[in-house]
């Protein structure tokens, strides 16, 4: 049996969830197709679901860019060396694995949170 991973695609995932990259939920309008260009604030640019966004939009980017090395070397091209695979490769495995231990660390929380009595 030969388990294969594909590398995570952020924006597809955030399409199907109904959701903006920066994680609010899409309005009617974007919904229907209408694209809006909605410039965020201040507030907006630090808040934790940005920079999660950020965070997993680059493990994205990681990983697409390791597949594409991968690819490139195994059709023998001269400008990609095994070296530079080799790295992106460790580089998106631990970019994906902190982004799993981030997730568990907030499920964890959440559910310690859930447990709590008033």
């Amino acid at each position: 049996m030969k388990l294969e991973l594909k590398p995570f695609d952020f924006h597809q995932a955030v399409a199907r969830a109904g959701l903006r990259p920066d994680g609010t939920p899409l309005a009617n309008g974007l919904a229907k197709g209408v694209a809006k260009a909605a410039e965020p604030t201040a507030a907006e640019s630090a808040s934790f679901t940005t920079a999660m966004a950020q965070a997993l939009r680059a493990v994205s980017d990681a990983q697409l860019e390791s597949s594409a090395l991968q690819r490139e070397l195994q059709l023998d091209n001269p400008t990609v060396s095994l070296e530079q695979t080799m790295i992106a490769m460790n580089k998106s495995q631990i970019g994906f694995t902190a982004a799993i231990n981030v997730r568990n660390r907030l499920v964890q929380a959440y559910t310690d949170i859930m447990n709590m009595q008033v």
